[in-house]
């Protein structure tokens, strides 16, 4: 048989090369026209409608989390509706991809899309802060299968095609991410009548779009293919259940406490200290019984950390992805504080700077790497230029709005384009095509730690400084425009609120003194923040040195093909021999 650009001659491999297996065909082997069928085009799209509402479901609720509280509520509660999503869309990453592997993953991702309907159809007709948040939660299960894209793109596009199938991909995050603030305000501002339900009853239509999508078109490899003559029972009795409630309980109990420092308890909080340790503890007890135990169907099988490709990977994806959730924190902050003028729709738009600038560079680099090539170090380049411009942002001023915007923006785009590389190159290391679900999943669920560590320093760093900075900075200024002493602790406290009325001695001369003032202890603030991501930018080009070089494998070959309902039951009968097109 003539070889084909997917076939290998391991004796050939050098030393440094990717040598993976596990494929179920070449593209050579199939129908021509398979690549514009309804199943493989009808996928792609179930994987995009999913992706745009699987980061909506946060997105679009976040900006307008206090708008939505003074209608349902107000509730102190109201919190919750971010953190229980946030929660449920990490911690169910690792089993998803785990059970996809065994049983298949048609009717997983189904129920994911399911999930992501129903939350969405109970938050849009919540009369409380309570009902809200049980709709968050479950849309956040859903966004955990959405979110799961990325090994379920891998294994049906060849593999030479995959930094492309990201890109593409990608594109779907600017109506869900990159533009979730502008969306949010405008059903706030245009349409009254809808208000803050409006973004509930979009995340509906994409949702249950997404979900047709999956039911039609999307046939993967069944159990019986994947299988052939085991029985689904043993399965069952072998899957790794202290396994499952290890992870699920200590990634869940110390996330929550990331979570709760700072915001809901102060840090030396006993619940916090107390959910951190748990969790900690959890996780470690995890780690014991997945080294330790004679497990069949480990939940989370060892081997994946021994790959030091696919471990490089993932750290470079998970401080990539770090920077973006941070800065999508910061970076709003900085423009209410700074740059805000009275007109919010333009205000929403300097706020999305970051999410378009991220999504700019993951579509960019998704597309153009196949041509640039070099792929490693198109990773560290990128890494070594984001930080570059992340380290810049330091020099902000007051008056700087133009030039702090445009750093920014180039800023989160490299970081994109690398995090980008990497995410698709965690799929590629993976020496088994036919694990994709486990080593993806596992990948997902540390990829989210280090973001909750990451954003969590991100967030400390600024409150700390804050706190020294406005306390050295603003009493200072106030007084010397002639607030009496007395009145001080009044007017710093009214600083967050903006209700400068009934405070002894305030005058409009002393109340502009103090607004520069505190903008400039912010400056100050943030600086050190910007100054902090060179750490992490630091570490990220290092490990990114580590990463695989991917040429060796950018190859035809397919993990899975997609089949319609005939073939497949042909299929599961073993009467299709290998060669066997599809859809």
């Amino acid at each position: 048989m003539e070889k084909s650009d997917g076939d290998h001659d391991h004796a050939h491999v050098s030393h440094d090369e990717l040598v993976v297996e596990g494929f179920e065909t070449d593209t050579h082997h199939l129908k021509p026209g398979y690549f514009r069928s309804s199943f493989f085009v009808g996928s792609m799209a179930a994987m995009a409608l999913g992706l745009w509402a699987g980061v909506a479901g946060f997105g679009y609720a976040a900006p307008i989390l206090t708008e939505i509280n003074n209608d349902l509520g107000p509730n102190a509660n109201i919190t919750w509706v971010s953190l229980s999503y946030t929660l449920t869309s990490a911690v169910f990453l690792t089993i998803i991809g785990r059970v996809s592997d065994i049983f298949g993953r048609r009717w997983v991702f189904i129920t994911g899309a399911a999930c992501g309907l129903v939350g969405s159809i109970i938050a849009a007709t919540a009369q409380n802060v309570g009902a809200l948040i049980a709709g968050s939660t479950i849309i956040g299960v859903g966004a955990s299968f959405q979110l799961s894209y990325y090994y379920v793109m891998g294994e049906i596009v060849p593999m030479k095609y995959r930094f492309a199938g990201n890109g593409f991909l990608y594109i779907f995050c600017i109506p869900g991410s990159g533009v979730a603030p502008v969306i949010a305000q405008t059903f706030l501002n245009k349409y009254p009548s809808v208000s803050w339900r409006g973004v509930y009853y979009l995340l509906i239509g994409v949702n249950g779009l997404g979900l047709l999508c999956w039911f039609l078109f999307y046939h993967p490899p069944t159990f019986q293919m994947k299988h052939r003559n085991a029985s689904k029972m043993e399965f069952v009795k072998n899957f790794d259940y202290i396994g499952t409630v290890l992870y699920l309980g200590g990634l869940l109990i110390f996330v929550l406490g990331l979570s709760w420092g700072g915001s809901v308890y102060p840090w030396k909080s006993g619940y916090v200290i107390g959910t951190l340790v748990a969790g900690a503890v959890g996780l470690i007890l995890l780690g014991f019984w997945e080294s330790f135990a004679k497990l069949k169907e480990p939940l989370i099988p060892t081997k994946y950390f021994r790959n030091k490709r696919w471990s490089a990977a993932v750290v470079v994806s998970g401080l990539g992805a770090s920077m973006y959730y941070a800065l999508a924190i910061v970076w709003p902050s900085m423009v209410g504080v700074l740059y805000a003028d009275g007109n919010s729709t333009v205000n929403g738009w300097l706020s999305s700077l970051v999410g378009l600038g991220i999504i700019a560079g993951q579509v960019f680099g998704g597309m153009a790497a196949k041509y640039i090539q070099h792929y490693k170090w198109q990773c560290t380049t990128t890494l070594i230029l984001s930080g570059i411009f992340f380290g810049t942002m330091a020099t902000s001023t007051i008056d700087s709005k133009a030039r702090s915007s445009a750093i920014m923006t180039l800023g989160v785009f490299f970081v994109g384009w690398a995090e980008s590389l990497a995410i698709t190159m965690i799929t590629l290391s993976i020496e088994n095509q036919q694990e994709l679900g486990s080593a993806g999943g596992l990948a997902g669920s540390v990829r989210f730690l280090i973001v909750s560590i990451a954003s969590t320093i991100y967030t400390v760093v600024l409150n700390n400084r804050l706190a020294i900075t406005v306390a050295a900075e603003v009493p200072k200024a106030v007084e010397a425009a002639g607030l009496p002493a007395s009145s001080v602790a009044a007017y710093i406290a009214a600083l967050s609120s903006g209700d400068y009325s009934g405070i002894p001695g305030l005058t409009d001369n002393i109340e502009a003194v103090g607004a520069i003032a505190y903008k400039q202890a912010n400056v100050d603030a943030y600086r050190t923040v910007f100054l902090t991501t060179i750490a992490f930018t630091g570490i990220a080009i290092i490990v990114s040195f580590f990463l695989p070089r991917v040429e060796s494998v950018m190859t035809s070959q397919v993990a899975a093909t997609l089949h319609n309902n005939s073939q497949k039951a042909e299929l599961e009968e073993g009467k299709v021999v290998e060669e066997s097109t599809v859809a």
